[in-house]
C-alpha cells in the first residue's frame, strides 16, 4: 500500500517524471553505491521496482560471489600486499634517507656561512679602524707644524685603542719622502733610511740593528717613523724596499683603499696578512683619478692581521654548537694557500663559503666539514618499518573487515530509512503545523467578529455574558495556537526578529493597559517604570519584546490575589551599581508594602550579572557602541512557586501541579517560549520566588540604540508647570514621578504630610499640581480637612490643582466619597502617560486633543473611517460578512468582491475606493498575484500623469497608489515578506478586531485622490 501511495504521489508531482525515472535510478545507483540501492527501491515508483530490483538482485549475485573469490584469493592478495609495502616501506627509508643528508647539508651551509660572515664583519670593523687612525695621523701629524705626534704618542694611542682592533697585532706608519728630501729628513729623524729584509733570509731580531743596510738611492721613499711597542724594530725601514710591500703601497695609493698582502708569517710564528691604507695631504672627492691619487700621497698606515688567531677566537665563541672543522684559503692564485687549519681535508660533505675582506684584488675562501661521521637515520628507519608495521596490521584486519562489510550495510540502510523517516515527519509536522493554523483562523475570524458585531446590538445582560464569555473563549484558542506555532517554529529554528525602531516606553504602557482591568477587578497594584538611562527609542524586536512582557505580567496577574504587579527597566550598568552597594534584602519597601522575593537571587543564574560583579574594575560611563544591554523584572506578591517545582518552571507543557492546572488554567508553554526568545535576543531569564510571598523574573536582552535626529518632543502645554507629590510609599512615588516627568512635570516628592503642611504655612509652596495617594489620604484623614483648606484659601494668588490618585485595593465608592465631598480630582491607577496626560489637560482647563497610545479609541477610527470608500476582497462569505461588518461599524462605505478577477477589474484607476482589504488565498487567483496586477496598472496610469495623457478628472493627481492591506491567517515570516514582494501595504491578522484596523489604516492618509504612505508593516 505505501508503495502505491508513493506511486501515485511520483505521478503527481510532474508530468515527465515517469520518462526520467530510468536515469535517475543509474545516477543514484552510480553515486550511493551498490550498499544503498535497497534505498533507491523504495524511492522509485512502482513501474520502474521492478526492474530496478531485478537490476539490483543481479548485481548483489555478482557482488557476492566476488566476494567468495576473494576470500579464496586471500593468501594470494596477502602476499602481494606485504610484498608490495615492503617495497613501499624501503622507497620511504631512502627518500627520508636523502631528505636527512639534505637537512644535515643545509646545516652545515649554514654554520659556515654563519661563521664566514663573523669573520668578514669583524675584518671590517679592524680595517675601518685603522682607516680611522690613518685620518688621525693626516690630522694630528701633517696639518699641524710642528707635528703633535711623536713615536711614544703613537705608541701609547695605539696600545689604549687596541681593543678597537682586536684582530690586528700591531700598526705603523711610513711617510713618503722623495730623494731630494732624504738628507734633510734623516738629519731631522736621526737615523737613515734602511733596507727591508730580503725575503730569502730570516728576519733579524730587535737587537741585530747593526747588520741592517742603508737604503740606496731611489726617487722616493716610505720611511716607517711611527709603530707600536711590539714592531718598534721596523722604524727607518724603507716600506718600498720590499717587493709585496712595495705593490700594496702601490695598489694602495692608486685605488685609494685598503690592500691586502699575501699570507706570511708573523713574529709570533701564525700566518696573517698587512692592511695598507693611504695618507693623503688633502680629503679628494670620490671620482679622483688615479694619478690625482698618487701626487696626494703623504703616507702609508699599515696593519698586521693574525687570522689564525681571530678564527680560533671565532670558533671559540660558538664553541656550543655542533663542532666543524674550519680551514681558511687564499686563492688569489692557482695554487690555494692555507691561512687556517689542518691540511687533512678529509672526503666528506664539504661546503665552501666566500669572504671578502675588503680588497676585491685578493679572494679568500673558507671551507667547512662535519668533524664526526653523519648519525643513522633512525627516522627514515622508524618511519618506513611503522608503515611496514601498520600495511601488516591492515592486512590483518582486512579479513575481518570482509566479514563485517555486510552488517554494517545492513545498519547503514536501516538508519537512512529513519532519517528519512524523521526528516519527513518534520516536514509533515510544519506543514501540519501552518494547515492548522490557517484551516482553525479562518473559521475563528468568522466566529470572533459575529460574536462581536453580536455584541453591538441590542442584548440583555445574561445575553452580553453568554457572548463576551464564547468571545473570551475564543480569543483563548487563538492565543494557545499562536503559542504552539512559536514553539514548532523555536524548535525548526525557523524563528526570525524583526531590527526595527521602536519605543519601549510605548511598549510597557501597552502592557499595562492591556491588565488594567483584570488588575482591578482583582484589586492589584499595577505599575511601570522605565530608568532615565534607557534610550527613547530603540532598535529591536518590538513584537516579541510585547509577548515576553505580556507572558510575564499575565502570569502574575493570574497568580497574585493582594498585592502588587511591578514592572521595571533598566541598564545592566546601573543595576550592578546598584549592587555593589547594597547592604540588604530590603524586601518590604515595595509597591504596596506587601514582602516580596529577593529580586537578587533572580540573578544568580544569569552569567552577565555574575561576570560583572566579579570585575573589580567597572566603568558607568556611556557606552559608546551602539548595543545597550537592559535588565526587565516582572515582580508580583502573588503566591509563589514551590521550591520542588521551580526546576520544571521553564519546560514546555509542564506546570507546577494539577491543582493550579485546575484552579489557573494555561498550558505551561508560555515560560518555555519566552525564554527561547530571550536566547534569540542574547538574553538570559532567571526567577527567585518563595511560596506564600510572591515572584520575581528578570530577563536581559541586547537592543540598539537609535539615532535620533532630534531631542524627545514633550507636550508643550506642560512645560514649566511643578507639581508635587504626597505618598509615605518611596517606590509609588518613584512610580508617579517616572510619569509626570515623561510628560515635562518637575515634581518634587514629599513622604510625610506634616512636612507639607509646613510648607503651606511658611507660603513656600509654588507648585501648581498636587497628587496625593488615597492610601496616605486615609492613613492621614485626620489633616486632610485643614490641608485642603489651606490649599484653596482665598488669599493665596493662585490655588493649585488637587488630585487623589486612587488605587484599585480600595473601594471605588470610598474614592467617589472624597471626591464628592472635598472637590477633588481622582486618577486611577495603573498610571500610563497617555492617560495622565489628558486627565491633567482637562482638569487644567485644555481640550482633550490626544488619544491613549495604546491603542485607536473608536471616536479616532471612526473620523478615520467615515465616509471612506473600502473594497473587501475574500473568497468565504463569513469572513467577508465579517470585514464588511466591521468596517461599516466605524462609518465606512464597503464594496464586496468574492475573487481576485473581480477586485482587478473593480480597483481599475481611476476608481473612487479609498483602500482595499484583500485575502491571500483565493482560487483561481491568489490575493499577490492580484494585487501585482494592480500596480501594474497604476504603474500604467502614473506614467501617462507624466505625460500628460489623461482625463481631465486625473489632472490633479500626481501619483496615483490605493493602499492594499493583506487579510491572511498566516503568521509565518514568508509570508510576510510575499505581501511586501508583491506590493502588499501592510496586512491584518485573522481574526482582526478594531485596533488592528486603525493601526494598519493609521498611517495612509488622503490628500485629494492622491495617497501616501508613512510607515511600514506593522507587527502583531
Amino acid at each position: 500500500m505505501r508503495d502505491e501511495v508513493s506511486g501515485a504521489r511520483w505521478k503527481r508531482a510532474s508530468p515527465g517524471m515517469e520518462e526520467k525515472a530510468g536515469a535517475a535510478a543509474w545516477l543514484s545507483l552510480s553515486f550511493l553505491g551498490l550498499d544503498r540501492m535497497g534505498l533507491v527501491l523504495r524511492l522509485l515508483p512502482l513501474p520502474e521496482k521492478e526492474w530496478a530490483r531485478a537490476l539490483w538482485s543481479h548485481i548483489s549475485s555478482h557482488y557476492m560471489g566476488g566476494t567468495r573469490k576473494l576470500r579464496e584469493r586471500s593468501r594470494w592478495l596477502l602476499l602481494l600486499w606485504v610484498v608490495g609495502w615492503s617495497l613501499i616501506a624501503l622507497c620511504i627509508l631512502c627518500f627520508m634517507s636523502s631528505q636527512a643528508v639534505e637537512k644535515r647539508r643545509e646545516a652545515l651551509s649554514s654554520m659556515c656561512d654563519e661563521r664566514a660572515r663573523m669573520l668578514q664583519d669583524q675584518f671590517n670593523v679592524s680595517m675601518n679602524h685603522l682607516q680611522a687612525l690613518a685620518i688621525l695621523v693626516s690630522t694630528f701629524h701633517h696639518a699641524k707644524n710642528p707635528s703633535a705626534i711623536d713615536q711614544m704618542t703613537f705608541a701609547r694611542y695605539a696600545e689604549r685603542t687596541a681593543f678597537e682592533r682586536p684582530l690586528t697585532s700591531g700598526v705603523a706608519y711610513a711617510v713618503r719622502v722623495t730623494h731630494a728630501e732624504r738628507e734633510q729628513f734623516e738629519r731631522h729623524q736621526g737615523w737613515s733610511i734602511k733596507k727591508m729584509y730580503s725575503s730569502k733570509k730570516q728576519s733579524p731580531g730587535p737587537g741585530d740593528g747593526a747588520v741592517l743596510e742603508i737604503r740606496e738611492p731611489a726617487e722616493e721613499y716610505a720611511p716607517v717613523i711611527f709603530a707600536q711597542d711590539a714592531y718598534k724594530h721596523v722604524i727607518s725601514f724603507d716600506m718600498l724596499s720590499g717587493n709585496e710591500d712595495r705593490e700594496n703601497i702601490l695598489a694602495s695609493r692608486k685605488s685609494g683603499k685598503g690592500v691586502l698582502t699575501a699570507p706570511f708569517k708573523l713574529l709570533n710564528n701564525r700566518l696573517g696578512v698587512i692592511s695598507t691604507y693611504t695618507v693623503y695631504k688633502s680629503e679628494l672627492p670620490a671620482n679622483a683619478r688615479s694619478h690625482e691619487r698618487i701626487q696626494a700621497a703623504i703616507g702609508y698606515l699599515g696593519g698586521i692581521f693574525d687570522i689564525e688567531a681571530l678564527v680560533d677566537k671565532l670558533l671559540h665563541q660558538l664553541a656550543g654548537k655542533q663542532s666543524i672543522m674550519v680551514n681558511v684559503y687564499d686563492t688569489t692564485n692557482e695554487c690555494p694557500i692555507s691561512m687556517y687549519g689542518s691540511n687533512d681535508t678529509g672526503n666528506g660533505m664539504c661546503h665552501v663559503s666566500t669572504l671578502n675582506f675588503g680588497d676585491p684584488s685578493r679572494k679568500h675562501e673558507m671551507h667547512c666539514r662535519f668533524m664526526q661521521n653523519p648519525p643513522l637515520p633512525w627516522l627514515a628507519i622508524t618511519s618506513s618499518f611503522g608503515t611496514l608495521v601498520i600495511a601488516l596490521l591492515i592486512g590483518h584486519i582486512f579479513h575481518a573487515t570482509v566479514n563485517r562489510i555486510a552488517k554494517v550495510e545492513d545498519d547503514y540502510r536501516k538508519m537512512t530509512e529513519l532519517k528519512k523517516c524523521a526528516e519527513d515527519a518534520d516536514i509533515a509536522k510544519s506543514q501540519f503545523l501552518a494547515t492548522v493554523s490557517h484551516e482553525i483562523r479562518t473559521p475563528m475570524n468568522g466566529v470572533l467578529g459575529m460574536l462581536q458585531m453580536l455584541m453591538d446590538t441590542d442584548l440583555d445582560t445574561t445575553q452580553q455574558d453568554y457572548v463576551r464569555t464564547a468571545q473570551a473563549s475564543g480569543k483563548a484558542l487563538v492565543s494557545l495556537i499562536n503559542e504552539v506555532l512559536d514553539q514548532a517554529k523555536i524548535e525548526s529554528g525557523k524563528l526570525e526578529l524583526e531590527a526595527v525602531r521602536f519605543d519601549l516606553r510605548t511598549v510597557c504602557d501597552d502592557i499595562v493597559s492591556l491588565f488594567c482591568g483584570k488588575a482591578q477587578e482583582k484589586g492589584l497594584e499595577l505599575a511601570v517604570y522605565v530608568s532615565d538611562q534607557v534610550p527613547k527609542i530603540l532598535i529591536g524586536d518590538p513584537g516579541r519584546m510585547r509577548q515576553i512582557i505580556t507572558n510575564l505580567v499575565g502570569n502574575s496577574i493570574k497568580f497574585t490575589e493582594r498585592g502588587h504587579i511591578y514592572l521595571t527597566v533598566h541598564v545592566i550598568e546601573e543595576v550592578v551599581s546598584c549592587l555593589q552597594v547594597d547592604t540588604g534584602t530590603q524586601n518590604t519597601n515595595t509597591l504596596s508594602g506587601y514582602p516580596v522575593a529577593n529580586r537578587r537571587r533572580s540573578w544568580e543564574n544569569i552569567r552577565l550579572f555574575n561576570r560583572e560583579l566579579q570585575s573589580s574594575e567597572m566603568s558607568f560611563a556611556p557606552i559608546t557602541s551602539d548595543s545597550i544591554s537592559l535588565v526587565i523584572s516582572v515582580e508580583d506578591t502573588g503566591v509563589g512557586i514551590p521550591f520542588e517545582a521551580q526546576s520544571r518552571v521553564f519546560t514546555p507543557f509542564m506546570q507546577v501541579g494539577p491543582s493550579i492546572a485546575r484552579i489557573h488554567g494555561g498550558t505551561g508553554i508560555g515560560l518555555s517560549i519566552s525564554k527561547c526568545l530571550v536566547g534569540l535576543m542574547k538574553g538570559e531569564i532567571g526567577f527567585a520566588s518563595k511560596p506564600h510571598v510572591g515572584s520575581t523574573f528578570t530577563f536581559t536582552t541586547v537592543l540598539m540604540r537609535a539615532h535620533c535626529k532630534g531631542n524627545e518632543t514633550k507636550p508643550p502645554e506642560f512645560k514649566g508647570i511643578n507639581a508635587l507629590v504626597v505618598d509615605h510609599r518611596p517606590v509609588r512615588a518613584k512610580v508617579t514621578e517616572y510619569h509626570l516627568q515623561r510628560l515635562g512635570v518637575q515634581t518634587e516628592l514629599i513622604a510625610d504630610l506634616n512636612q507639607f503642611i509646613s510648607k503651606l504655612n511658611f507660603g513656600s509652596l509654588t507648585v501648581k499640581l498636587v497628587l496625593i495617594d488615597k492610601e496616605t489620604w486615609l492613613r492621614e484623614s485626620h489633616c486632610m480637612p485643614l490641608l485642603v483648606s489651606k490649599l484653596r484659601n482665598k488669599n493665596r494668588t493662585y490655588s493649585p490643582k488637587l488630585f487623589l490618585l486612587g488605587c484599585p485595593s480600595s473601594s471605588v465608592k470610598g474614592g467617589s466619597d472624597i471626591s464628592r465631598e472635598h472637590n477633588l480630582n481622582v486618577i486611577m491607577k495603573p498610571l500610563r502617560a497617555s492617560m495622565l496626560q489628558v486627565t491633567l489637560r482637562q482638569a487644567l482647563g485644555g481640550v482633550d486633543k490626544v488619544h491613549c497610545r495604546n491603542g485607536v479609541g473608536n471616536s479616532t477610527l471612526g473620523s478615520l473611517l467615515h465616509k471612506r470608500q473600502i473594497i473587501v476582497v475574500d473568497d468565504n462569505i463569513v469572513n467577508l460578512k465579517v470585514a464588511a461588518g466591521a468596517l461599516k461599524k466605524y462609518g465606512a462605505e464597503v464594496t464586496c468582491a468574492d475573487s481576485g478577477k473581480k477586485a482587478i477589474t473593480l480597483l481599475k484607476p481611476p476608481h473612487s475606493f479609498d483602500a482595499c482589504f484583500m485575502d491571500i488565498q483565493m482560487p483561481e487567483m491568489d490575493g499577490f498575484e492580484a494585487t501585482k496586477r494592480i500596480r501594474v496598472m497604476e504603474r500604467d496610469l502614473n506614467e501617462r500623469i507624466k505625460r500628460g495623457e489623461v482625463s481631465p478628472e486625473c489632472a490633479s493627481i500626481h501619483r496615483w497608489r490605493t493602499p492594499i492591506l493583506a487579510m491572511t491567517a498566516d503568521v509565518i515570516q514568508a509570508t510576510h515578506e510575499e505581501c511586501l514582494k508583491s506590493g502588499m501595504d501592510g496586512y491584518v491578522y485573522k481574526p482582526f478586531e478594531g485596533e488592528q484596523l486603525g493601526h494598519c489604516y493609521t498611517p495612509f492618509t488622503r490628500h485629494g485622490t492622491q495617497f501616501v504612505q508613512d510607515a511600514v508593516f506593522p507587527r502583531e
